[in-house]
């Protein structure tokens, strides 16, 4: 950790009084030390990953953390307050701050270290140490562990010494320095593996040795150090957890939470072994040890991986943070499921979903109703892209006449374009029949993991058939998940388990879903949307114009989230259909026109206006002609986090432009992706392109304004107030060496 943080990333009196100024304090020392190009940029970044989580944990400690394209490499900095900041810890004020910067892509070997530390803040003498350390230097190298010399002539004192005598380690006999674990007499000649100057070092799961057993030399010795003994072969044998750990960003809450469980477990007298899925990657746990366990723990605030592996077994499921602070209420919750007999689904309790959480089971029904959607939605994309350009191709290759061809398994000529034409037609056509069944499915699986997918694919399949089209999908998805849950819900008994995921659940949930769909709501639905399709048929002129505007706005305003996919979905709902109508595929036009401003517009701003953006976003602005020209509006993303205020309001005059010009010239559009390589596919396609270049001009003159209303970015290679104030260097364009 030698190379992450030194005295001068340290301060020793930070003075400010929340949080956001603390970020801001010691951000300005990183890019002093040229490890940030982009001081807002970064601080952005901090406050997004700031606004999924608050990063204030018990005991006084805060670590603001995120992975950032404005970080050059790893960096660590730590400011001590003496009044407290709050991070949004339960207990109140952090005076200790740790501010964790992690490039975009950053190595394993780096991130080990940040996990290394993460663990080695959950140990109260590592803590103590800092808050009693009297200058940066001494508090830097304690947080890298630098081993003391004193400590060090000890330690190889005890190395050299005969096996059969005991040595104590001169810092031992003085009183081990805070912060430090230095090995007694007795745990060194029973050989524990304590590791001198690793405050908080974790026993590997399991291990046992003569010092721990009741009764063997060294073991009151071991017992006042605060080793927990490990029940002897005698003895019955420990209650045993497996958990798994994750977190956003991977870096700090995963490992902390890990340290945090297995502290507590050596407390509870119980084998607890962890895997932590941070962002160096993960060990996978021993099948045979989550085969012998009693129990699982999951803390995590991102989807476990391969979760299934602990079906059928007494689970608690929490948010990564219960990990860290309640680590001892969560054991004892396990070992009362085991003993009621408690399990995880798919045997019996519902699990998680398997898509993307925003948090843990108190989270709203609002962010769950959209993580369901976007669920659904994500999945049925690809269905979207693949069939309509299959249609899209078959229309450019066989004319505006081959949905009127007949099958090509009757008729099929080698050597006419018109027969590879209606191939490609009908094929696309297949795939478009998954739409409706797919996302109904997905929506189904978000609520409920796999088994929904049954009931939702019959759903689905139910609503197409009514012709009750995207909005029968999703009422489908969401009743089909709603039963399946409720069923699980339903306590059974111990011999019937077995056969519930494969026999029970489909059966009953498949027939409720379908009764509802076909008998109850099938119908209304279908005639809603009948209705919605009618209306937008009969959309013209200054109502046709204001709907590309509303389209426009929803596509660039989270470029690629909720509200995107909404605006998305709606659109490729319409050509879903053997022959859309012309309104639907020029809501289609504008949605895809609107959706490539952004990127375009940052890729010219770039280039126009180079000195108002850092290096690194200079380097994605040649990323983002490719990306804007392909119909990705996330290549906009990188300039949309580092300046939200600037970016995001260019980005949406842009594209409501851009929506109303394609609606106002009636472009039309069959193909719901591809940019600008299926303009050959478009109708009114001069007209359609001068839309965006419209759009894209709006969205640059914008930003250019607005961001020369700040003055120079930071690191851009030029002398502005922004990096002066940093302390950055002056027309170098690089950033200072560490």
């Amino acid at each position: 950790m030698s190379d992450m943080i030194g005295a001068d990333l340290v301060d020793l009196d930070l003075s400010a009084d929340t949080k956001e100024a603390a970020a801001r304090a010691l951000a300005v020392r990183m890019v002093a030390r040229g490890r940030v190009t982009d001081l807002e940029g970064f601080l952005a970044d901090v406050a997004a990953r700031e606004a999924q989580m608050p990063t204030g944990l018990d005991g006084g400690i805060g670590i603001p953390h995120c992975r950032s394209v404005h970080v050059t490499e790893p960096t660590l900095a730590f400011g001590r307050s003496a009044a407290g900041i709050d991070f949004g810890a339960p207990d109140g004020p952090a005076d200790l701050v740790f501010l964790i910067a992690a490039p975009a892509g950053a190595d394993d070997a780096h991130l080990t270290i940040l996990s290394s530390l993460a663990r080695k803040l959950m140990n109260a003498d590592f803590t103590a140490a800092l808050r009693a350390a009297d200058t940066a230097r001494a508090a830097a190298a304690l947080i890298r562990g630098d081993e003391p010399p004193a400590q060090r002539e000890a330690r190889t004192a005890a190395a050299s010494a005969p096996e059969d005598t005991a040595v104590v380690p001169a810092a031992a006999s003085a009183g081990t320095t805070a912060g430090s674990t230095a090995p007694t007499a007795a745990a060194s000649a029973a050989g524990t593996g304590s590791t001198s100057g690793t405050p908080g070092a974790p026993a590997e799961p399991g291990a046992r040795d003569e010092a721990d057993v009741p009764g063997a030399p060294g073991a009151p010795a071991a017992e006042a150090a605060g080793t927990v003994s490990v029940p002897g072969p005698d003895e019955s044998r420990p209650f045993r957890i497996v958990a798994v750990t994750s977190c956003p960003t991977g870096i700090a809450h995963t490992y902390m939470a890990a340290e945090s469980l297995e502290n507590a477990g050596r407390e509870a007298g119980v084998e607890l072994v962890v895997e932590t899925q941070g962002s160096a990657g993960f060990a996978r746990l021993d099948p045979a040890v989550i085969a012998a366990a009693d129990g699982v723990i999951l803390a995590h605030d991102v989807p476990v991986r391969d979760k299934d592996r602990f079906a059928g077994k007494p689970t608690v499921d929490v948010g990564v943070k219960a990990g860290i602070n309640r680590p001892a209420e969560l054991i004892a919750e396990i070992r009362e499921k085991a003993a009621r007999g408690e399990v995880s689904a798919p045997a019996h309790a519902p699990a998680g979903t398997p898509v993307e959480r925003a948090g843990d089971a108190t989270e709203g029904y609002g962010t769950k109703l959209r993580t369901w959607l976007m669920s659904g939605v994500s999945y049925m994309v690809p269905f979207v892209a693949a069939g309509g350009l299959l249609i899209a191709l078959g229309f450019a290759i066989g004319g505006w006449q081959v949905d009127k061809a007949p099958s090509v398994m009757d008729h099929f000529v080698w050597t006419q374009t018109d027969s590879w034409g209606a191939l490609l037609f009908q094929i696309g056509g297949v795939a478009f029949k998954f739409l409706v069944p797919v996302l109904a499915g997905y929506i189904a699986y978000g609520m409920a993991d796999r088994p929904g997918l049954v009931p939702g694919f019959v759903g689905g399949a139910i609503a197409l058939d009514a012709g009750a089209g995207f909005l029968g999908g999703l009422a489908a998805g969401l009743i089909a998940g709603g039963v399946v849950l409720a069923i699980q819900r339903v306590r059974i008994p111990a011999v019937l388990r077995g056969i519930m995921p494969v026999v029970v659940i489909p059966l009953v949930s498949s027939a409720v879903t379908g009764f509802l769909m076909l008998v109850v709501i099938g119908k209304p639905i279908a005639s809603a949307q009948k209705g919605l399709t009618d209306w937008l048929s009969g959309l013209t002129g200054t109502n046709a114009v204001l709907l590309g505007a509303l389209l426009g706005l929803m596509m660039c305003f989270d470029l690629g989230g909720p509200v995107n996919k909404v605006a998305y979905a709606f659109a490729t709902a319409g050509i879903a259909v053997t022959d859309p109508s012309d309104s639907a595929m020029q809501i289609m036009a504008a949605v895809m026109a609107a959706g490539m401003v952004p990127p375009l517009a940052m890729a010219l701003a770039t280039t126009v206006r180079g000195r108002l953006f850092t290096p690194a976003e200079r380097e994605n602005g040649k990323a983002a002609w490719v990306l804007g020209a392909s119909f990705i509006s996330e290549g906009a993303i990188p300039f949309a986090a580092a300046d939200p205020l600037r970016v995001i309001p260019s980005a949406m005059a842009g594209g409501a432009l851009t929506g109303a010009l394609s609606m106002a010239f009636g472009a039309t559009l069959r193909a719901p992706h591809g940019g600008v390589f299926v303009v050959p596919l478009i109708g009114s396609p001069l007209l359609y392109l001068v839309a965006i270049a419209a759009g894209v001009c709006v969205t640059t003159a914008l930003v250019v304004v607005l961001k020369g209303m700040r003055g120079q970015a930071p690191g851009s290679g030029t002398t502005g107030p922004a990096a002066q104030e940093a302390g950055a260097p002056k027309d170098t364009g690089q950033p200072v060496a560490a």
